[in-house]
């Protein structure tokens, strides 16, 4: 093959990087030749990320979430999957009816002006949505359908209206679920709840509660949310009794998991919020009881755990066990979603309500003695396993065996069974705004409570907030007569439930909720999200409900899948100086001023470099200059070798990445080294979602590539025709790899590949190419890398590849960086390292 030499003066050398240009040129090529649209054919990959509300601009957070979305897009396709990306609007919400109310303007119209500016902000960081796909769940054609599932929903007993006592935000001015309430506080102002008792609409989430809790083991996700959703499910097996009340018919019914200490009941305690309080409260001390729930009730979940407090509600219930007559309290410590809301109170084995019978002077008695014997029940309460006493025909029984007879038994006498007590409470989705989904609902004298004719739907919000009274009044659709409407809206967490299967609506090049709310092909081709990338704070939340959500769309016939998200990736905060973004600490940065200083390659590989996917993010001024120098060393790079190359004849020269497994000399081989780990470690972090790692490999090869054209350069070197192929197909993988992270430069340097040096007017983009070549690049790095297993603390955690004869410290800095490896001693203290040389290392951490 025709040697080439190299030659100075290039059109190359002196063109700059300029990511304004480059950036703005790739995203509209990419939407005229619509790239990222759906197959429809292939094996699939539905790779979501939780969609934004539009709250007018986004943040660093919404960066980092939608650029490891975009980069495991990319990849995916690059591997020849048909990939589901897409994205829309979580548009219905406080925010929006908050700033109409401040600045005059109505909230669609707030609304529609942050998505058209977020959308500008997305597509300017290259992300690969197929905007055809786009959704807005405050879009009537959407929550249509919303409202024809609550309304099949009613038909089946799992919507229902109820009174009760509810969490109230008097700052937002209306109720919350019990998973929006977080540290007692409002989930989006902080301002402490009260309870307060009012109608409302709930989904019966409880029904699902035992498959919410077992399917969770077939989930690939993190384990830390996954105890989150047990934790908030809460199982609990034990035992329902019925103790009767001296003056009333209806018995008093309490959850227990220690059957085995009802002999020792002193007192029964009931929920400030309890509907049977005043029932159970006598005339004479009614007055005081009341003042005492209002009181308790508008404290926080944290205040009433400060201190044990109560009031006598005058009236006694009956043990069955024994006959004994047991006063009945009213207490701030007993919370009314656990159980029936009311419990026996054993003081002698439970701290709690020990410390309630020693503050009001009520009995205690022992019931159970550990096996040796001593225990001072005057000072603290025995709570572990031991012998029964003092608890009739039980007595001398061991505790655990007890549970189970002493339930036996009450079940035989017709006050007691076995029994499954769970913390979650069925879902309060009604809202006191106008920004929402209207609930489907008319309240008619005549026909009672009736949902809308399904013909009549959507139930379209008024024009104006403040028409809601006059909205409300209507003719029954069902009878004629004067009726009127349901004026709570949904909570918006309902429009979030499904949006992932709204994506799947109309046909395979758009989206279309004219007919159907999606379409069922699609969804059996593209179900469930393969990967759903967001924040960890959604773990109790949205996540929760669009498993029930999943599940009752089901059982209604729509779908035949129970879990909508197959794997889960949680990723850390984007933090600065120590702390979360936020206005009022005055540590925010705008990614527009990064985008618009460095261009949308660097922030996104800033982004993806500075910490793994899971860890927090601290932000640095720094290391965004850092990576746009790489880039443009990466742009400088390349143009100088195809410069070299374009200088030395009209020749073109076939861009193949097989070319890389030719014969070459002895310095292109060292830099196929380089290529061949580079290439081989970034397809192992990919499968881990590695990023950082990504880069720093690509950072290497970057860094070996400009020092062999250094070299040539410097020695004035010929290549030969085989060298200058091999290079080119280094390259080439090179900017596949690059065109994850960095989506804009690569393409260009692509096309200057493409168009420059293999002199191919037309071709295929970057963005449509296959996955780099790996296959057979090993044998580059036999002489050079082996594999070896990594222990910590005599665990095998991971392998990692080294440089055969790499020492000590050498190994224990590659094994710090590995994904794997250094969860399990980051933050820890290095005691000891045992390290057999090109075998085995095993780090001892304390």
């Amino acid at each position: 093959m025709q040697e080439l030499k190299n030659e100075s003066s290039s059109s190359f050398i002196g063109r700059p990087y300029n990511p304004s240009e480059i950036e703005e040129k790739w995203q509209k090529e990419w939407e005229i030749r619509d790239v990222f649209r759906l197959k429809g054919e292939g094996e699939k990959k539905y790779i979501l990320v939780m969609f934004p509300y539009p709250s007018g601009r986004i943040h660093m957070g919404h960066v980092r979430n939608y650029t490891i979305g975009d980069a495991v897009a990319r990849y995916y396709r690059m591997l020849g999957y048909d990939v589901l990306h897409p994205i829309g609007w979580d548009a219905f919400g406080l925010p929006a009816e908050n700033a109409a109310i401040e600045h005059g303007v109505h909230p669609a119209k707030w609304t529609q002006e942050n998505i058209s500016y977020m959308k500008k902000q997305l597509k300017r960081l290259g992300i690969s949505y197929n905007w055809e796909r786009e959704i807005d769940t405050s879009s009537p054609q959407y929550y249509r359908w919303e409202q024809l599932f609550f309304i099949q929903m009613f038909e089946r007993g799992l919507a229902y209206r109820k009174e009760g006592f509810v969490n109230f935000c008097e700052r937002c001015n209306t109720v919350l679920a019990n998973e929006q309430v977080i540290a007692g506080g409002c989930w989006r102002c902080g301002t402490p709840i009260i309870k307060k008792k009012m109608w409302g609409w709930f989904l019966k989430i409880t029904n699902y509660a035992d498959e919410l809790l077992s399917e969770l083991e077939n989930l690939d996700w993190p384990e830390r949310v996954k105890k989150m959703q047990r934790d908030w499910i809460g199982r609990s097996e034990g035992a329902l009794f019925r103790f009767p009340v001296e003056g009333l018919e209806t018995p008093l019914e309490i959850f227990t998991t220690r059957p085995d200490t009802v002999f020792g009941v002193t007192f029964m305690a009931v929920a400030p919020e309890n509907d049977r309080v005043m029932e159970l409260t006598v005339d004479g001390r009614k007055r005081e009881v009341e003042s005492f729930c209002e009181k308790v009730m508008r404290m926080s979940k944290e205040e009433r755990g400060s201190e044990v407090s109560g009031v006598f509600t005058g009236r006694y219930a009956v043990n069955p066990f024994n006959g004994e007559k047991i006063p009945i309290w009213v207490a701030n410590y007993v919370l009314p979603d656990y159980g029936t809301g009311a419990i026996m109170a054993v003081p002698a084995h439970d701290e709690r309500d020990f410390e309630f019978a020693k503050k009001y002077q009520i009995k205690i008695k022992p019931v159970i003695l550990p096996y040796d014997g001593t225990h001072d029940f005057s000072k603290s309460a025995f709570t572990d396993r031991g012998k029964l006493i003092n608890s009739g025909e039980f007595s001398s029984l061991d505790s655990e065996e007890a549970k189970k007879k002493i339930v036996q038994f009450a079940k035989q006498k017709g006050f007691g069974d076995f029994a499954v007590s769970y913390r979650l409470r069925d879902w309060g989705i009604s809202r006191q705004r106008y920004w929402g989904a209207p609930i489907p609902i008319i309240y008619c004298e005549k026909c009672g409570t009736v949902p809308e004719k399904p013909e009549n739907l959507p139930v379209v919000l008024p024009p104006k907030m403040d028409d809601m009274e006059e909205w409300s009044k209507i003719n029954c659709p069902y009878c004629g007569n004067p009726a009127r409407r349901e004026k709570d809206t949904m909570d918006t967490f309902v429009e979030s439930s499904w949006y992932f299967l709204g994506y799947l609506s109309g046909d395979i090049e758009k989206v279309d909720f004219s007919s159907h709310p999606f379409n069922e092909r699609l969804v059996e081709r593209y179900m469930p999200v393969d990967m759903y990338i967001g924040g960890i704070e959604h773990a109790v939340l949205h996540l929760l409900y669009a498993r029930f959500f999943t599940k009752v769309l089901r059982d209604l016939g729509y779908i035949k899948i129970s879990e909508p998200f197959k794997k889960l990736v949680t990723q850390g905060m984007v933090i600065k100086d120590g702390a979360k973004m936020s206005k009022s600490k005055g540590n925010v940065v705008d990614p527009d001023d990064v985008v618009a200083n460095y261009g949308a390659d660097t922030a996104r590989c800033f982004i993806l470099f500075a910490a793994p996917v899971e860890k927090d993010l601290e932000w640095s001024d720094r290391g965004v200059v850092g990576i746009y120098r790489f880039l443009n060393r990466v742009w400088n790079t390349l143009n100088s070798i195809f410069d070299i190359i374009r200088k030395n004849g009209d020749r073109s020269f076939e861009v193949d990445e097989k070319n890389v497994f030719l014969d070459v000399s002895g310095r292109v081989d060292l830099l196929r080294k380089s290529y061949a780990y580079c290439v081989l470690s970034v397809e192992k972090d990919m499968g881990e979602l590695g990023f950082n790692t990504s880069l720093a490999r690509l950072m290497e090869f970057i860094n070996s590539l400009n020092d062999f054209k250094e070299h040539i350069q410097r020695e004035k070197l010929s290549l030969s025709g085989k060298d200058v192929l091999c290079v080119m197909g280094m390259i080439a993988g090179f900017l596949k790899i690059l065109s994850l992270f960095a989506p804009h430069i690569s393409e260009e340097l692509w096309h200057i590949l493409k168009t420059e040096i293999e002199n191919k007017k037309d071709h295929k983009l970057l963005s449509e190419e296959k996955w780099a070549i790996t296959y057979g690049l090993e044998k580059f790095l036999e002489e050079e890398y082996i594999t070896i297993p990594v222990q910590v603390n005599g665990k095998l955690r991971g392998e990692i590849k080294v440089k055969r004869g790499a020492n000590q410290s050498e190994v224990v800095e590659i094994a710090k960086s590995d994904a794997k490896v250094s969860k399990y001693i980051e933050g820890k203290e290095i005691k000891k390292v045992i390290f057999v040389k090109d075998k085995i290392i095993n780090i001892i951490v304390s």
